[in-house]
């Protein structure tokens, strides 16, 4: 099992989604709501109240 990037929550084999910058760094997303979040919007998981810590 994985876990999301962003949220923190596991990803189960065969679903979520890949992101790899130009850099190599390598984010892995659960979900649609977490890719947004991180790629476009450039949010900090932080500071995101229903992100886990």
């Amino acid at each position: 099992m994985r876990t999301c990037s962003f949220c923190g929550e596991e990803i189960e084999e065969g679903t979520g989604k890949m992101y790899v910058k130009k850099d190599g760094t390598v984010y892995l997303f659960c979900s649609s709501k977490c890719e947004k979040n991180r790629i476009k919007l450039g949010r900090v998981p932080r500071k995101v109240k229903w992100v886990k810590q």
